[in-house]
């Protein structure tokens, strides 16, 4: 009897080896990319960071020192200050003006719904460099659209690529590209709310603004978190277009406008890459922090 009892037991753990080998081998390939263009970057990033080219002894270890560079470069935190700012006027503006489109399109009384959707989310599909380069020769004050209504209308309009107000023009770039992705996202999670919702709604006799509030806003409420945490992410990742426009207004946009574009400049302009590291690493920790934040209020609300 013994003798049987162990003999039906022995396969038992040959069974489970075999299940945890199948799952890895599942998850082997992915997890093999994901080390090697996530995690290995990241840590020799990390190693770069902890040392120093010198002119007299080469490359040497340093420690911690770099990072306590980056804490208190004046030109960094400049860096962080601008995009800080761009996060918080521009992210409200394109999401309310994604979110005001996508209830449009769900009302159902617009009319030409197919066209306009398309026609809305169309600048996502150009590519961020292209956009750039098309914006920048419309605000050209001596060559684009702006100069040419000057000299039409013999009048002197504001320059949007002067220094008081390139940060707005940008902005305006990066809302024409990507509001129509953040209103398909919006969009989509509209079109999953349960009808019964809406039907109950109307046997209340509650009016369209009320079911927007009360029924859609709520509904919705992930899909507004995950897209204000894609584009805080963006918004701090901010580099094409500062990058483009910097040959049309050069003295409005400097190698260290952004904390990307200074990263970018120490590393191949300056020949700086172990600084260029430490720099965006602080930058990364910076992003993770403040996206991280806003995903647990995001969750907090939702509960």
């Amino acid at each position: 009897m013994a003798t049987v009892q162990s003999a039906a037991a022995d396969p038992l753990p040959v069974r489970t080896s075999r299940r945890s080998w199948t799952g890895w081998g599942f998850i082997g390939p992915f997890a093999l990319v994901f080390a090697l263009v996530f995690l290995a970057p990241i840590a020799y990033s990390v190693h770069l960071s902890l040392f120093q080219d010198r002119l007299i002894g080469g490359t040497t270890f340093v420690g911690l020192d770099n990072y306590q560079r980056a804490l208190q470069d004046r030109e960094f935190w400049e860096g962080v200050g601008r995009v800080g700012m761009f996060l918080a006027v521009q992210v409200p503006i394109m999401l309310g003006i994604a979110l005001v489109v996508a209830l449009a399109l769900d009302s159902g009384r617009l009319y030409g719904k197919s066209f306009f959707r398309i026609a809305i989310f169309l600048p996502y599909a150009v590519p961020a460099v292209v956009a750039a380069l098309m914006w920048g020769f419309l605000y050209g004050s001596r060559f684009g659209l702006v100069g040419d209504l000057n000299d039409a209308l013999n009048t002197t309009l504001p320059d949007p690529l002067s220094p008081g107000l390139v940060l707005a023009s940008i902005g305006n770039i990066v809302t024409w590209e990507f509001a129509g992705y953040n209103m398909l996202i919006f969009y989509s999670a509209l079109r999953v709310i349960p009808t019964s919702l809406y039907e109950a709604a109307e046997i209340d006799g509650a009016g369209q603004l009320r079911v927007i509030t009360a029924i859609k806003l709520p509904a919705i409420r992930g899909a507004l978190a995950i897209a204000t945490i894609f584009s805080i992410i963006g918004s701090f990742q901010l580099f094409n277009e500062p990058s483009i426009l910097q040959n049309l207004a050069p003295n409005a946009i400097t190698t260290s406008y952004t904390p990307n574009l200074y990263t970018y400049s120490l590393s191949f302009n300056g020949q700086q890459q172990n600084y260029a590291a430490t720099v965006a690493i602080v930058m990364g920790l910076i992003t993770m922090v403040v996206a991280y934040v806003v995903q647990l209020r995001g969750m907090r609300k939702a509960a």
